[in-house]
């Protein structure tokens, strides 16, 4: 069976989630993100603004757009922090996951095409004017927790999503998950920035992830104190998460490899741009550059 065969090759490669859903306007969920936009939720991320009607309407990226493949790949390693000092976020440990997805999304389409040579697709790795989350929903890999990430009934939500626009109609999709939150708020509650602004909305301008590397200005002042140590991302809302408590596991996939979890504070404001970039080479901290993580080294430095 055609669609056996995908799972089966996308499994092989090192997918742990693979879902299939019929393509759609997502109508939906594009006014919630006119409406987060129009609040101002997105702060210095202007990209978000742009590109509005293709994230509703797919097939302006693929003509004969007909249905949307999302997989998730699983990036959990069950290690504690070195130190206190400069925590890097969970996903920043290792290469750069674009890196590591976009190749293997690259050979998962090129297999497909080996079975219908009529087969054509737009592939993504949270990159390009896709809602890769609301799709990960409507293909049945979780659902959005109340942090905004989407959460598996089987490994959590420390996975990574990425999305093949497909002009095939698969004979049957999936069905999305119940949101089983239910009354749980730790996110919320353990969030020290208070950027969970309401269930499922979260206010960028406060959020620790988006301030110390999409942020591309000084970190305001009323934040200090706050930053719990973590010198680039935050993975706070999704450590306290019962389901990652519960369900997280041990990513299979030796290519997210640890290679940075803590940074010195010290030792980043000694960097220069050519010791950075020998530094940081492959790695998601790169997109920073020198200036936002001696930025937030020098921010953490305020705490006291």
């Amino acid at each position: 069976m055609f669609k056996n065969k995908i799972i089966s090759k996308a499994k092989e490669l090192g997918f742990d989630l693979i879902g299939f859903s019929d393509y759609q306007h997502l109508n939906e969920e594009t006014s919630k993100l006119k409406e987060w936009l129009n609040k101002g939720y997105q702060a210095g991320m202007s990209y978000m603004e742009r590109n509005v009607e293709k994230r509703e309407d797919v097939s302006l990226i693929l003509d004969e757009a007909k249905s949307v493949i999302s997989l998730g790949m699983n990036y959990y390693i069950d290690e504690d922090f070195e130190s206190k000092e400069g925590k890097v976020s969970r996903y920043a440990w290792g290469k750069d996951y674009h890196l590591i997805i976009w190749e293997k999304l690259d050979i998962l389409v090129d297999y497909i095409k080996t079975l219908d040579n009529t087969f054509e697709a737009k592939s993504y790795v949270d990159t390009g004017p896709v809602m890769d989350r609301a799709w990960a929903v409507k293909s049945g890999l979780g659902w959005q927790g109340k942090n905004s990430n989407v959460i598996s009934k089987e490994i959590g939500s420390w996975f990574f999503i990425s999305t093949i626009i497909t002009n095939y109609e698969f004979t049957e999709y999936n069905i999305p998950h119940n949101d089983f939150c239910g009354t749980c708020t730790a996110c919320i509650d353990s969030c020290p920035t208070s950027a969970i602004v309401e269930d499922y909305v979260v206010d960028s301008n406060k959020c620790i992830s988006y301030l110390t590397i999409e942020n591309k200005n000084k970190i305001p002042d009323k934040f200090i104190g706050k930053f719990e140590n973590w010198i680039f991302g935050c993975d706070i809302c999704q450590d306290v998460c019962p389901w990652n408590i519960k369900f997280a596991k041990q990513t299979d996939c030796k290519e997210f490899e640890v290679i940075h979890k803590n940074l010195s504070v010290s030792e980043v404001l000694e960097l220069n741009k050519e010791s950075f970039k020998k530094k940081f080479k492959n790695s998601p901290i790169e997109r920073t550059k020198l200036k936002g993580i001696q930025r937030n080294a020098e921010f953490l430095m305020k705490r006291n």
